[in-house]
């Protein structure tokens, strides 16, 4: 298909800076044969019981550095962990970098440049590796906001930009439609008897970067490594087995969900890497409905929420959205979504 079919504007004034306190208070809108204003909150009352929420585990790292080559500035965000003491990272500026270059983070922290991509892409080789080069990210580190959100990251963000549920180190952006949930919306939909487990997909900062090719076909999807346990798939079984529906919370744990589902929706655990690229014409294996924030014009998020619901259905949903003053991204308000159920 054509990206520009994917295309829309957007008002800066919806663009969220800050998300709304609490998590819960966010605005939901749910997409079926018809558009229903709510919130978030309301999701108990949305769901049946017997239905499973797949939540993504995945914690946010401090991944972007300020440092120095000599005596020129350098930024790098990382994005994809190599090895136990190596990241791809995209640097900025990335031009003058070489490899052999050294870039100081801080005094006695510093990192090698080992190969160079494209698109400002570098691999660096750190002084150090496993929990102690974490540590050194959380002292050193700031939280990688997204780019389209126009201030510096500070204290509130640390917190800000975390799930309740965050538990496994190793992403650069949030799981943005996890952001919503509190204590209190836990326990209502444990009251409402709906099921919950955790997959981990360590999201990338290459879920940012803009589609530059006219067709869909010729996009390049970058990967990311996640994981489904043994558990998680057998209660996601189980519960497609008893009638239940599987509710993806996130494009990234659907994403994980529909790689590792065979032709029957039947999951058994894994540990890898997707590159998983969801456009419409896609056949949806095992996720029944999608909870999930408003996305970027021409993104690949917007591709897979179109493929999962229908491209006219979400057009006349974000029209909607832009209408009522819904907030937009990864701060924003969110949607609940049911799939397009297709001949």
């Amino acid at each position: 298909m054509r990206v520009d079919a994917f295309d829309f504007d957007l008002p800066r004034a919806l663009i969220a800076d800050r998300p709304v306190t609490p998590r819960d208070a966010a605005r939901l809108l749910e997409v079926g044969e018809t558009l229903r204003d709510g919130m978030v909150r309301d999701l108990p009352g949305r769901l049946r019981p017997g239905d499973i929420l797949v939540f993504n585990d995945t914690r946010v790292i401090p991944a972007r550095l300020a440092g120095k080559r000599g005596t020129a500035n350098v930024e790098a965000t990382l994005h994809k962990r190599v090895a136990e003491d190596r990241w791809r990272a995209f640097a900025r500026p990335a031009r003058k970098l070489r490899p052999g270059d050294a870039i100081e983070f801080a005094p006695g922290f510093s990192a090698e440049v080992l190969a160079k991509g494209e698109a400002g892409e570098v691999e660096l080789r750190f002084d150090r590796s496993g929990p102690a080069l974490m540590e050194a990210l959380q002292r050193w580190g700031r939280v990688p906001l997204p780019p389209y959100i126009k201030r510096p990251a500070d204290e509130r963000d640390q917190v800000d930009y975390q799930t309740v549920f965050a538990r496994e180190d190793g992403a650069v952006a949030a799981p943005t439609a996890g952001l919503h949930f509190t204590p209190e919306l836990l326990a209502a939909l444990d009251a409402r008897g709906v099921l919950r487990t955790t997959v981990t997909l360590h999201v990338g900062a290459g879920t940012f970067l803009p589609v530059k090719v006219e067709d869909t076909r010729d996009h390049v999807m970058h990967a990311e490594i996640g994981e489904i346990g043994a558990a998680a798939a057998e209660a996601i079984n189980r519960t497609r087995a008893a009638g239940g529906r599987v509710v993806a919370v996130g494009t990234t744990s659907l994403r994980l969900l529909e790689t590792v589902a065979d032709d029957s929706g039947r999951l058994s655990p894994f540990s890898g890497e997707t590159t998983l690229f969801v456009t419409p014409g896609y056949r949806f294996k095992i996720v029944d409905l999608l909870l999930t924030n408003f996305h970027l014009p021409r993104s690949t998020l917007f591709m897979l929420v179109s493929a999962f619901a229908g491209l006219e259905r979400m057009q006349a949903a974000y029209a909607h959205a832009k209408e009522k003053a819904y907030r937009f991204y990864s701060y924003g308000d969110c949607c609940l979504l049911h799939r397009e159920r297709t001949p």
